[in-house]
């Protein structure tokens, strides 16, 4: 690059920068006013309300008052936070002003036009003219779709065609250009390769400066309901999918907020680790959470709902034998949509019998016993649904309540209790005494009607919880009457040849008050089936990641509970873990969705990992001959031979030692248990500064860590240990894709440790991908 216009474009940001910076001064003396203006208007509030409550029309007058004072408190507010917005914006800005520049000719112009790209708009100081394009904006997708040549983008007067004359990439750091890169199509590796030769972080970054064209469809596609992301590992579909939100957020800004979508993340570990990914680009964080938490939120508390890891933990670690395959078969039947059929025929069966209802009691007494609900239940009309009947049961509940309270609060106790209400009870029946008199020619005692109106206090208040029960249905024993299919026959074409074990585990779980998780879906799909669907209207877009441990179950439970949804399903069937997901269908199966509405894309590149890591890895699954390592070279994986466990500690050391003076700043250790984890940390912890990750961790530093592969999932690392790689500990082939997962952990040195004879996956990876030592 001419070093004339190497200094042309640093003089450009420095003006830029003085722009930047002379807006950040006038925006922080106007916030501050505001501020001000804000504190004066809290403190004054009641002094400028009119309050008068002698007149209907007073009081009418009154609310108007308050409310405008409230309204104008509340634009105040509102114009604040815009501010404190705008000013991270600039402040970002003000250190890497842009990462991108296009010169675009429209067709029949003359003139070019160089459009600066970052990570947020900026006008020049007299709001005129664009210094700065937001990358989301419409005309800056052509520096992600084309190079120089002819190029087009899409706006409001529809599509805007011409050529692009340059495409260029800047390294800006503190308002200094550090590197300047003239490229074609892709975003040229000279950047990628600065970016991603640097060491890996406890918080995903942003991608914005490096998006790749087909990283920028997923960004900006806006027109199908499902989009589904098969990924390879390291391939950035994560990154894309943040990126993806932010675009939405962006484009749909005056309809869409950030509450109004929800993310579905493996475990809160990765919740932390892709936190600052939205606050970088001047988004809200949305909401996140897992599936297990959402499922368990939806349960009530009603079970003990097992984590999806201890499952794994149970099925890694149960060994061989029939309790094992029994377990097997049980996730995998109850993870298919035949087992959701079967279910049907059990809600179908429960509209003649089969249905059991809990006693509704008080203190110990029963009000109306489950024999005397049920009797009411089939009494009534079989052509009315579940639900309908439930509900004529409900009222009929709640009229019951209401003639056992009015008799129950003659007692004694009740009385004794309403010596015991609060002084604002007694002003509240006072006053209510009070106004009876006013409006009412009656006469009577006040000292009756006093006591008659405590005793009413005491029983409502006891009566609440029981009354909201009825209300919510809970009068339904969901949990015996799903526990009824395991007592059922079915032909032996509609279950499996495992069926009566499977029974037998499920019926003791659950009479123990225990839900397995294989179990968790089905049983809340017949709960809401029963007592009512909780469809979720707010949110309008969900955002699954490693949707390839999902099942087709669990599909069809989403689409139910959010009904106004669009999705983006993101996963990789190389790196399912859990054995529901070693089954047939994951959600990213696209014959599971409508043609119409669905679009998937594949995402073959992986950044991550070194050429060789990935080169190694990509030998080990079946299509790994697709996956396309990215031109960074570095070591070759190291396998290495020990023989006991005290020389396995030893080389584990040493090869921290290693790590750390070659300047990596997260390193893991990853077991392929939480069991073979404890046991390793338990030796190392004495020795060197280490840490456990469990499934309590929600975030973790840099440095030396213990993690079992499934709460690895999603994160990087400078360098990764294997633990265990020999025959014993990975040998079936359900085990493949949790050896491959663990393998593509790291970014930049890769080992692996075996002890005896080598895990047979390394047989399919060519000697000149990996060194081998044998002490």
């Amino acid at each position: 690059m001419a070093e004339r216009e190497r200094r042309q474009e640093q003089k450009r940001v420095n003006e830029v920068v003085d722009v930047i910076t002379e807006k950040i001064e006038k925006i922080t003396g106007k916030k501050g006013e505001v501020r001000k203006g804000i504190v004066d208007l809290r403190k004054t509030f009641w002094d400028d309300v009119t309050v008068n409550l002698d007149e209907n029309d007073d009081v009418y007058e009154t609310q108007a008052s308050i409310k405008q004072q409230a309204e104008l408190l509340s634009e105040r507010e509102r114009r604040h936070g815009q501010m404190t917005k705008e000013l991270k914006t600039l402040f970002r800005l003000q250190e890497t002003p842009y990462f991108g520049r296009i010169d675009f000719r429209e067709e029949y112009e003359d003139q070019v036009e160089p459009l600066y790209i970052g990570i947020g708009s900026l006008m020049d100081s007299r709001n005129e003219d664009f210094l700065i394009y937001d990358w989301r904006a419409p005309i800056s997708s052509m520096y992600y779709d084309y190079a120089p040549g002819p190029a087009k983008y899409s706006s409001l007067d529809g599509e805007v065609e011409g050529s692009m004359t340059l495409k260029r990439q800047f390294m800006i750091r503190d308002g200094q250009i550090k590197g300047m890169f003239d490229t074609g199509l892709t975003i040229g590796d000279s950047l990628l390769q600065a970016v991603l030769s640097g060491k890996a972080s406890t918080h995903m970054k942003s991608i914005v400066a490096t998006i790749q064209r087909e990283q920028n469809q997923i960004i900006r596609n806006e027109q199908d309901r499902y989009l589904i992301v098969q990924g390879a590992a390291g391939s950035g579909k994560t990154s894309a999918a943040l990126q993806r939100v932010a675009f939405l957020l962006y484009r749909y800004r005056k309809t869409l907020r950030s509450d109004n979508m929800l993310l579905f993340s493996p475990n809160p570990l990765f919740s932390s680790f892709i936190s600052s990914v939205l606050p970088e680009l001047g988004e809200e964080n949305v909401v996140q959470t897992t599936f297990k938490d959402f499922i368990e939120e939806r349960m009530g508390g009603e079970l003990q709902l097992e984590n999806p890891f201890d499952q794994t933990e149970t099925c890694l670690t149960m060994g061989e034998g029939p309790q094992l395959k029994t377990k097997i078969a049980g996730i995998h039947f109850k993870a298919s949509l035949a087992y959701r059929d079967l279910i049907d025929h059990w809600l179908d069966h429960l509209k003649r019998a089969g249905m059991f209802f809990r006693d509704v009691a008080f203190r110990d007494r029963i009000i109306v016993s489950g024999k005397e609900i049920e009797g009411y239940f089939y009494a009534l009309p079989q052509d009315q649904t579940l639900l309908n009947r439930l509900e004529h049961v409900r009222d009929w509940l709640l009229r019951r309540i209401a003639i056992f309270s009015k008799h129950e609060r003659q007692e004694d106790w009740v009385l004794e209790e309403a010596g015991l209400l609060d002084k604002s009870d007694y002003k509240n029946i006072f006053d209510k005494l009070q106004q009876e008199k006013q409006f009412s020619d009656a006469t009577f005692d006040d000292y009756d009607r006093e006591e008659l109106l405590l005793r009413k206090i005491v029983m409502n208040r006891h009566l609440k919880r029981l009354r909201r029960q009825v209300k919510e249905l809970d009068f339904v024993n969901t949990q015996k009457v799903y526990s009824e299919i395991f007592y059922q026959k079915y032909s032996v074409d509609a279950v499996p040849k495992e069926w009566g074990a499977i029974c037998r585990a499920t019926r003791m779980r659950f009479e123990e008050g225990d839900c397995p998780w294989e179990d968790a879906v089905p049983y809340l799909y017949m709960k809401e089936k029963i007592q009512g669907r909780k469809g979720n209207r707010d949110i309008r877009h969900l955002i699954i990641d490693e949707a390839q441990d999902y099942s087709p179950a669990q599909l069809a439970f989403l689409k139910a509970a959010f009904p106004r949804c669009q999705m983006t399903i993101l996963g990789d069937v190389n790196q399912a873990i859990y054995a529901q997901s070693l089954g047939e269908d994951t959600m990213l199966s696209e014959h599971l969705y409508d043609p119409n509405d669905v679009q998937k894309l594949t995402l073959l590149r992986s950044y991550r990992s070194t050429k060789e890591i990935m080169n190694f890895a990509r030998a080990i699954v079946p299509m790994g001959k697709v996956i396309e390592p990215f031109d960074r070279s570095g070591r070759l994986p190291e396998w290495i031979d020990t023989h006991n466990q005290s020389e396995k500690t030893e080389i584990i050391l040493s090869k921290i030692d290693d790590f750390k003076q070659n300047g990596h700043e997260t390193i893991a250790l990853i077991g392929k248990t939480m069991k073979e984890c404890q046991e390793v940390y338990d030796l190392l912890k004495q020795r060197t500064d280490v840490k456990l990750i469990t499934q309590e961790t929600y975030q973790f530093d840099k440095g030396f860590i213990i993690i079992p592969i499934y709460l690895a999932k999603g994160i990087e690392f400078d360098a990764a240990i294997i633990y265990d790689a020999s025959a014993s500990n990975y040998s079936h082939e359900s085990e493949r894709t949790l050896f491959y997962t663990a393998c593509t952990r790291a970014m930049h040195e890769l080992v692996l440790l075996s002890s005896g004879a080598a895990s047979p996956f390394l047989d399919t990876v060519p000697s000149e991908h990996y060194t081998r030592t044998q002490l």
